[in-house]
């Protein structure tokens, strides 16, 4: 009883990473691995992690998903971790009221699953650093973020409940609609390159307005638009719309330079 069985795992249309930054306990590094492979999941990445995956006691609580501990990848930044994901999402317990509402609006777990169910590409799921979760700059650099629905006199979930909570709801999503084919389902996905150039199209537009509220205008439309989970094709004409509408508020600022160097164009920040 509790063997791993020598079976393939359920495949999705996407590719779930999830992303572990500044994890410090071995004991929830096993655990999380465990959980994961509990439903099907084994891609981890961990970035700049307190606690090594070959710990003894990482290795103990992993049991038989220790596999998922031989395979991840380690990196030293978060932007370096998701570079190939064509959907990045941030996870919080901490939700904001007043004026942070918009800045802060999360989906809960099951409309997540119900989002992505025929996404194609790899979808990066972040959680941060046991007490302290992720920082401001990492949640900013996420496409949308999700919640946990917990009681708001104890809102924070321990590390590897957390994820247990949105790998569960995630194959349970895959259970009730039919273990999902590559191929089958009609393709939804985003390049990651598409996807930066479209992030960087929606700052250069809302840095082009007439605004003291430029950050939180970005924000609203990069999170909007993402949770939309635009396709390539999409996202290639909201790109141009949005360059065009950039080039006709520089022009009308007078910005020539703009204008003759960027005009109908976005060159992607290195």
């Amino acid at each position: 009883m509790g063997d791993r069985m020598d079976v393939p795992l359920p495949v999705s249309n996407y590719e779930l990473n999830i992303v572990l930054v500044g994890i410090n306990h071995p004991g929830n590094l096993g655990a999380v691995c465990r959980t994961m492979l509990n439903h099907g999941y084994n891609k981890l990445t961990l970035v700049n992690p307190n606690c090594s995956p070959d710990d003894e006691e990482a290795r103990n609580r992993a049991k038989h998903s220790g596999i998922i501990l031989d395979t991840c990848e380690i990196h030293e930044t978060l932007d370096s971790a998701v570079k190939d994901s064509s959907l990045v999402i941030g996870t919080s317990g901490k939700r904001e009221v007043g004026s942070k509402i918009l800045k802060r609006h999360f989906l809960l777990p099951w409309e997540f699953a119900e989002k992505i169910r025929e996404y194609n590409g790899q979808i990066s799921l972040i959680f941060g650093e046991e007490g302290k979760g992720l920082s401001t700059d990492d949640l900013d650099s996420c496409d949308f973020l999700l919640t946990l629905p917990t009681w708001e006199g104890y809102p924070i979930a321990n590390l590897s409940q957390a994820v247990g909570h949105c790998v569960y709801e995630l194959h349970r999503d895959r259970v009730l609609n039919g273990q999902q084919v590559k191929g089958v389902s009609k393709e939804r996905s985003l390049s990651p390159e598409l996807r930066k150039i479209l992030k960087q199209s929606i700052t250069e537009f809302c840095e082009s307005l007439d605004s003291d509220k430029k950050e939180l205008i970005t924000d609203v439309y990069d999170r909007v638009i993402l949770r939309g989970l635009p396709i390539d094709a999409e996202a290639e004409r909201m790109i141009g719309s949005f360059v065009q509408a950039t080039t006709a508020l520089q022009k009308q600022s007078g910005n020539e330079q703009w204008r003759r160097e960027r005009r109908k164009r976005v060159n992607p920040d290195n």
